[in-house]
Formats: structure tokens, C-alpha cells, sequence
């Protein structure tokens, strides 16, 4: 048995409701030692995983490490909130009570860590000092060394985090015990896989998996499900699933701030490390806040402020190159200390590769091991188009490794909120942007959010797989009462913030060609934004929100053929009175729904009829 009081005397750990805690647990799982970790015992870590065969080199200061290939991503079904209270049951959120889930955690991690470290890793989700740090302070305990790594990138990492709390209860207590994993019936009947948020007792439980949406618990499960729980018990702030940038104008001196949620595949991460465009770049300089996540709280001088609580990047490789974000690629260069996880890798040449990397993969096979470690070299015909990497691969790197990292991320004030932004992959529809100067209708957009569904996949051609504010798999609580929080939040700063919806990805019906570029120059549709909420431009209003007048986008530089730009500045009132139906159907899933989202649909849907009138 663990000595536990030896090894938190030894790393100072003092607060006496971490050190109850870390006792149960290491009692519970059967952990034959206990450490404590912070960020000065990376490079020992990294080493003792290196020797141990669990991270490979992947180059000067880089590594390679492979998961169990039936444990690659985050498993929505298996993932739970839990409370004593079923009014927190929403259509999302796979509610259960905490009566019937604790207990079942316990029994599945019982043992469970025999004859293996306990790593006690005392975390902050956000910068010292900030006005929701009290939300913020947890303490993950893992079995699983690389997981200890890549909490390190991901969060700020210390015990002084957790001796100086004003209140010693005020932590998230994260446990995540990894299980064996060659015996848990992955989705199976029989999967022993659970991955709960009790979040009435701000306690997160994690057994059977050793991937990072499962197994980094101050970033999803306490940076989103148990953050948005505690922003609505709390009724102080908003936990979202929104990248956060900054823009500034050399030439006015100004800045401003946007953030916003975007389902999977519609290019969040790409957007939140943007480059100016090069003929804009001599007056705009675009800073990246966060890619993922971000907190919003309306501050003491009443304006909303955001704020990334991560301290990293955990993004997905696939098609990340030159093109669509380079900003990424020197966030993940040599000497970074950057983890990779089931990218291709070179052993001999201890290279990396993935899939859009490169347009084609590299032409001598030899030596080059696919995700699941086996050797491309030796794979058959029918093998042969098989990805080298897996879908889901991914890089983990710290903020300070983004190039255009912005100057002020860890100061404790955040940053003033000018815009908050939706955007998912469609092909028609959605223009490039649509602005909505309305709280009540930038809530309602953002709660029918969606991304194109495939007809394979959801049986109805043309509807969206909605995924409320992006938040779908991290809803804590239900829809109702989140949107009246959201209401509530947002609604309470004296200088309300310009709602918008976007969309890079219309095609062409005929030829299928994107009608908009893209990447870099999604810079220019946000400028209008600012310069509207400035009433610097009017824009021209339509029943869904405002659009650009194409005089009024800067396009210099750009060559973006007239027919293009006019289908992707239209509204297609025939589709958009198809989409009302949709979106109704989808709102009656959400009990206490209020008011004013309601009122805001039969405002749209009734603008609509009449523009067609």
C-alpha cells in the first residue's frame, strides 16, 4: 500500500481536504506508490516514459506515444452527468443520478491500479488570479504517466495552486483509472467503460480509457461539462466550447476580441490560429487566445470578458500542413516538447506523418509504421489505401509555442468580448456571415447550430446534426435552463457583444468548388463584423440577420469570381423556410425553452415568409 502521507509531505502538498482525498482514492484503487507532480518534473517524466517505451523521439524535443487501437477517441456514449437533482436531465446531457454512478465508478476502480503509481497532479484551469480562478483549482489522479505529460501541456500544473485556496474544499476531485484495456468490451454490450461528471459534487470519475477526451480531466470533463455546471449554479459565468482571438488594427491602435463555438469539422482550430492575410497584414495583426475552449463573465466595469483556462493545444493532425494552418505547424516544431499521438511514425528516421500533411505520403516506405504500429512496408493491395494515421491523431503543445500566441493570455483580467461567432460546415444555406444584433437571436442561432449531416448517417437529406452552441456532447445540465443562463450572462453586460453566424464552406451545385477560399481570408468577413458593431457599415438586413453589400468587404488581394461572391452574400429563402421547420422540430426537444428563443423563431420565421411575400 501507497505510503500517502510520506509522498505529500515530500512535494509540500498541504491542504488537508487534497490530502483526504488523495488517501481515499489511493486506498480505493490499490496503488502501490503515490507522486506528486508539477511542471519542474516534465523532463524526468519524459525521460522515465521514453526508457519505460511508452513515448518515443520523435525528433529534437518531440515525442511519439500510440494508444490501444480500440481507444482513440472520446466516447460520447459512455460519457455521463451525473447529480442528485433529475431536473439537471437534459436531451444531451445522458443524465443519471449520482446515487446509481458513484458507486458503479467505485466498483470498476477498486483494485483497478494494483501495482502501479498513483500520480497526483494539482491543476489551474485558468490564470492565477482571474476572476473565476475559484472554479478553476482541481486535483487529477491517473495511473497512466503519459497522461501526467500531457496535463502538463494542457493545464498549469503546481501544488502552491492548491495550498493557497481561500476555501481548502473549493477543487475538482478528477480520477481517472485506466483500466485494462484489452478486456473492457469496447463497444460492446458488455463495455466497462464509464466516464462520469458528478457535478453537484464537483467530482469526476473516469475508468477505462487512456485517450486524451478521457483521460486529460481538467480539459473537457472540467474545463467544459463541469465548468458549465459551475457557471449556472454559480449564475457567474459561461463554460463553452469557443476558440478565443484577438485583433488588432496598427492603424487606429484598437483592439477587439471574438469567440465562438463551431461543431467538429468546421474549422475552429484553423480559424483560431489565423494569419493575416498578406496584403492585410501591414494593419491587422491577428493573436491567438485559446482553440478550444473559453469562460465568459461579465467583469466589474460590466463589459463581458473571455478568458482560455487551458495552458495548451491538444489538436487534431489530420490535414494540418502549410495551407490550412501554419500557425500550427511551428506550434509543433522541433525543441517544442510537443506529444504526438497515432500519427505514422519513422522509428529509424523518428519522423512524423499524417494524413494531408503532405499531399502525398512519403514514397520510400521503409522503416514507416502506421498508427497501429504495423509496418507500412509490408501491407497488401488491399491494404494499401488505408490511412497511415488514424482520423483522430493528434499534437499537444503548450500556448507558449504558438507563434502568434497573444502577449496578454495569462493575465488574470481576461480580454473584453466584442463579437461572439457560430459557424458550421454547410454547403449552401448559410452565407459567408449574417450578423444578428439581437441577444434573444444570437442565443436562438446559436442553439440551432448545426453541420451538414450525411444522408447515410442521419436519413434526411439537407437537415443539420444540430449541435447547440457547439456544446452538444458537453451539455452539463439541461437546455432550457442553459439558455436562460446564457440569456442571463451575456444580457447583464452593460456593452452587449455582436452575435454572427459564418460559413467557409458553400460549394458550387454544379462543379462542387468552394465558392469562398478560406483559411487566411476569414479574417475579412470578421473586420465587416467589427466595423458594423462599430456603425461603420450598415450592411443590407434580411430575415435571418445582416449581410454584407460587397462594396463593403475588403477583398483586396483576392480574386473571388462575381457569381461566387453573389451566392455566397444571398439568402436562399426556399431553403431557409425548409431549415424553420427543421429548427422548430429541434427546439421541441428542450423542456423550459424561454420565452424570448421562442419569440425569436416566430420573428425569423415570420420575416421570412413576409420577404417572400
Amino acid at each position: 500500500m501507497a505510503d500517502v502521507e510520506a509522498a505529500l509531505d515530500a512535494a509540500g502538498l498541504s491542504n488537508p481536504k487534497v490530502r483526504e482525498y488523495v488517501a481515499y482514492y489511493a486506498e480505493l484503487t490499490g496503488a502501490e506508490r503515490v507522486e506528486v507532480v508539477t511542471a519542474a518534473d516534465d523532463a524526468r517524466l519524459i525521460q522515465e516514459a521514453l526508457d519505460a517505451g511508452e513515448l518515443e523521439p520523435a525528433g529534437e524535443g518531440r515525442y511519439y506515444s500510440r494508444s490501444y487501437h480500440k481507444d482513440t477517441a472520446r466516447s460520447e456514449e459512455r460519457t455521463i452527468v451525473s447529480t442528485s437533482n433529475e431536473a439537471d436531465k437534459g436531451v444531451y446531457n445522458n443524465w443519471r443520478p449520482s446515487s446509481e454512478m458513484k458507486p458503479l465508478l467505485h466498483d470498476r476502480m477498486r483494485g483497478a491500479s494494483a501495482g502501479k503509481t498513483m500520480y497526483v497532479v494539482p491543476y489551474l484551469m485558468s490564470p492565477p488570479g482571474n476572476d473565476l480562478a475559484p472554479w478553476a483549482a482541481g486535483v487529477e489522479l491517473t495511473d497512466t504517466r503519459t497522461v501526467v505529460l500531457h496535463m502538463i501541456r494542457m493545464a498549469r500544473v503546481g501544488v502552491d495552486y492548491l495550498n493557497d485556496l481561500e476555501d481548502p474544499d473549493l477543487f475538482v476531485r478528477a480520477v481517472h483509472v485506466t483500466g485494462d484495456l484489452e478486456n473492457l468490451g469496447q463497444g460492446t454490450p458488455d463495455d466497462q467503460r464509464y466516464f462520469v461528471t458528478v457535478a453537484d459534487e464537483r467530482t469526476i470519475l473516469h475508468f477505462g480509457s487512456s485517450y486524451g477526451g478521457n483521460a486529460l480531466l481538467g480539459k473537457i470533463a472540467h474545463g467544459l461539462r463541469q465548468a458549465a455546471y459551475d457557471g449556472w449554479a454559480s449564475k457567474k459565468f459561461l463554460g463553452e466550447q469557443y476558440m478565443l482571438i484577438g485583433i488588432h488594427d496598427k492603424e487606429t491602435g484598437k483592439d477587439y476580441h471574438i469567440c465562438g463555438g463551431f461543431p467538429s469539422a468546421s474549422g475552429k482550430t484553423n480559424l483560431a490560429m489565423m494569419l493575416a492575410p498578406d496584403t492585410l497584414g501591414d494593419r491587422y495583426h491577428v493573436s491567438f487566445y485559446g482553440d478550444d475552449i473559453a469562460w465568459l463573465w461579465v467583469g466589474q466595469d460590466g463589459r463581458l470578458y473571455g478568458m482560455n483556462p487551458e495552458y495548451g493545444v491538444f489538436g487534431v493532425a489530420k490535414d494540418t500542413n502549410e495551407n490550412t494552418n501554419p500557425t500550427a505547424l511551428r506550434s509543433v516544431a522541433p525543441g517544442t516538447g510537443t506529444i504526438f499521438t497515432n500519427v505514422a511514425y519513422n522509428p529509424a528516421t523518428q519522423e512524423v506523418w499524417w494524413e494531408g500533411r503532405t499531399p502525398e505520403p512519403p514514397a520510400d516506405t521503409t522503416g514507416w509504421l502506421d498508427w497501429k504500429g504495423d509496418p507500412i512496408a509490408d501491407r497488401s493491395p488491399e491494404q494499401a489505401g488505408e490511412p497511415w494515421a488514424h482520423p483522430n491523431s493528434r499534437f499537444t503543445t503548450t500556448l507558449d509555442n504558438v507563434p502568434n500566441i497573444a502577449q496578454d493570455y495569462d493575465e488574470p483580467a481576461g480580454v473584453p468580448i466584442d463579437a461572439i461567432i457560430f459557424g458550421g460546415r454547410t454547403r449552401d444555406r448559410e452565407p459567408l456571415i449574417r450578423a444578428i444584433t439581437d441577444l434573444a437571436e444570437g442565443v436562438y442561432d446559436g442553439l440551432t447550430l448545426g453541420a451538414e449531416a450525411t444522408f447515410a448517417a442521419e436519413g434526411v437529406d439537407g437537415q443539420l446534426r444540430y449541435d447547440p452552441m457547439s456544446n452538444r456532447p458537453f451539455m452539463a445540465y439541461s437546455e432550457g435552463d442553459y439558455a436562460r443562463h446564457y440569456l442571463d450572462v451575456v444580457g447583464a453586460a452593460s456593452e452587449q457583444p455582436i452575435f454572427a453566424h459564418v460559413n467557409w464552406f458553400q460549394r458550387d451545385p454544379e462543379d462542387g468548388h468552394f465558392l469562398w477560399p478560406g483559411y487566411r481570408d476569414n479574417l475579412r468577413p470578421l473586420l465587416w463584423l467589427l466595423q458594423l458593431k462599430n456603425g461603420e457599415v450598415e450592411g443590407r438586413r434580411t430575415a435571418v440577420g445582416i449581410l454584407p453589400k460587397e462594396e463593403e468587404l475588403n477583398l483586396e488581394g483576392m480574386d473571388v469570381p462575381a457569381e461566387d461572391l453573389e451566392r455566397i452574400l444571398t439568402i436562399d429563402k426556399a431553403r431557409w423556410q425548409q431549415e424553420m421547420g427543421f429548427r422548430e422540430e429541434h427546439l421541441k426537444q428542450f423542456a423550459n425553452l424561454p420565452d424570448e428563443i421562442w419569440e425569436a423563431h416566430r420573428r425569423v420565421a415570420a420575416d421570412l415568409d413576409a420577404e417572400e411575400a
